[in-house]
């Protein structure tokens, strides 16, 4: 089997990939648990889960970048 040679241009496409993905991550964790923080809100009455929310949805989307990029295998 051959190896496949790298091109100068796959180093940009990876540092591209990781650069949407991080902001990605963290807007739809905001938008998720936020919105869910905002819906509970809006049923109980109780206008505290919304920041709660947001900021469990930073918290998980942080870990989850950590998680696919933070890691280094050797």
């Amino acid at each position: 089997m051959s190896e496949q040679k790298r091109r100068p241009e796959d180093g940009q496409r990876e540092f591209a990939d990781v650069a949407w993905s991080v902001p990605s991550y963290l807007l739809s964790g905001m938008i998720i648990w936020g919105g869910l923080g905002w819906l509970l809100a809006g049923v109980t009455g109780q206008s505290w889960l919304i920041p709660i929310g947001l900021v469990i949805g930073v918290g998980l989307a942080t870990y989850l970048i950590y998680l696919q990029l933070g890691r280094h295998t050797s």
